[in-house]
């Protein structure tokens, strides 16, 4: 980037999987304005569910976008790939420094229960993680429409607490923030993340041509009644912050997979 930022306020690279022209994403750009210098490294074009996917097999570009927040004009770059990659390309080639914190959302739709190992808002903050860099996904809790203006404001709240405060290593914080007034939400709770699967279905179809192809349909079921979980804070009102680290070992699994026979 061209601007070099030459001030002592800390850096702050934002991204997103809604694509660089949404809302969502202007809304976190304005709820963090002046929390220190921003940039935007956004995908191009919308890359929900694509989880942790990063682009080995094609050329990864990167355009200067014009992004302006009143009263900021944000530094801005539209990337062809996937938040991920976003993330990767900013901190190597992009950004004039490397960031004190990642901010990934606002996400149209809750990122909740097993829908963090789809999320590529959630991807984009643990590719930050993974590089050293403590960031968070933040997500309003409703799939179309709504006001993004109370998850900006818990959004600059949280991020303003980590810059003060850190975060362990390898850890981001994922927040869902729920789809109310601002005056309705009852606070934040730290929680942890509730079980849960979709059970799922292909249509079949057949295209014009006659061809046939299938079209995901699913059903998303809680299976966790568990007070503490990400989804019931939700459901009572409360914004959910959630720990997560990277490390998918099963640690409760170990001893009893070491003491197992493995011969035929």
């Amino acid at each position: 980037m061209t601007n070099d930022f030459p001030t002592n306020r800390p850096l702050i690279l934002i991204s997103n999987d809604d694509g660089i022209d949404a809302p969502g994403l202007r809304a976190l750009v304005s709820a963090l304005s002046g929390l220190g210098d921003l940039c935007v490294v956004a995908p191009l074009t919308e890359q929900s569910a694509v989880g942790h996917a990063i682009t080995v097999r094609d050329p990864v570009r990167a355009r200067p976008w014009p992004f302006e927040t009143p009263p900021d004009v944000v530094a801005a770059y539209a990337v062809t790939g996937t938040p991920a990659d976003c993330v990767k390309l900013a901190i190597d080639k992009l950004v004039p420094r490397r960031p004190d914190l990642v901010v990934s959302g606002i996400n149209q739709g809750p990122n909740a229960a097993v829908n963090v190992i789809y999320s590529g808002t959630v991807s984009a903050a643990t590719e930050a993680a993974i590089l050293g860099i403590d960031a968070l996904a933040v997500s309003l809790c409703r799939w179309r429409g709504g006001d993004f203006g109370p998850a900006g404001r818990y959004a600059r709240r949280i991020a303003a607490g980590v810059l003060r405060e850190g975060l362990p290593p390898g850890v981001l914080l994922n927040v869902n923030v729920p789809a109310l007034p601002l005056g309705e939400i009852r606070g934040v709770a730290v929680t942890r993340q509730a079980h849960s699967r979709w059970e799922e279905s292909f249509v079949d179809r057949v295209d014009p041509s006659n061809q046939p192809y299938y079209w995901l349909t699913g059903r998303f079921v809680n299976l966790d009644e568990g007070a503490d979980t990400d989804l019931a804070a939700i459901d009572d009102g409360f914004v959910s912050v959630t720990p997560l680290h990277y490390d998918l070992t099963a640690y409760e699994a170990l001893d009893a997979l070491r003491n197992r026979s493995w011969d035929g």
